[in-house]
């Protein structure tokens, strides 16, 4: 009997074990990068909605294996585009989070925005 492709369980252990490790990193370092930065960025709110939707426990795991990698790029200090660049630090940060959020748009809700718009306001 031959083996086929796998799919079923095994994709979802495998997303589980990548959004445990993108979750730690990003609960590891997320505010302390997002409060150093938040006035330099044009894509703070975004950040928020994703960070938001991906802590989310009604988020579907592939959705929030999705955001939280995106958020971890954002948290790691190894970039494509280092971050102390003038002008162009963040711009692969910001392309990586806009691919994210396009892909799962559908389960980006308003209470996320609305998060992130309070959050926002307290900074």
């Amino acid at each position: 009997m031959a083996l086929g492709h796998t799919t079923g369980w095994q994709d979802d252990v495998s997303a589980t074990a990548t959004s445990r490790r993108a979750e730690r990193i990003v609960r590891g370092g997320f505010w302390q990068k997002f409060r150093r930065f938040a006035a330099r960025l044009p894509f703070a709110e975004d950040l928020l909605t994703a960070y938001y939707c991906a802590f989310d426990n009604m988020t579907p795991l592939r959705v929030r294996a999705v955001l939280l990698g995106a958020l971890a790029y954002f948290v790691l200090p190894f970039d494509f585009v280092p971050d102390m660049l003038p002008a162009l630090g963040f711009t692969d940060d910001a392309a990586v989070l806009a691919t994210a959020v396009k892909i799962v748009m559908d389960h980006v809700r308003p209470e996320h925005r609305d998060a992130a718009k309070h959050a926002l306001e307290r900074l």
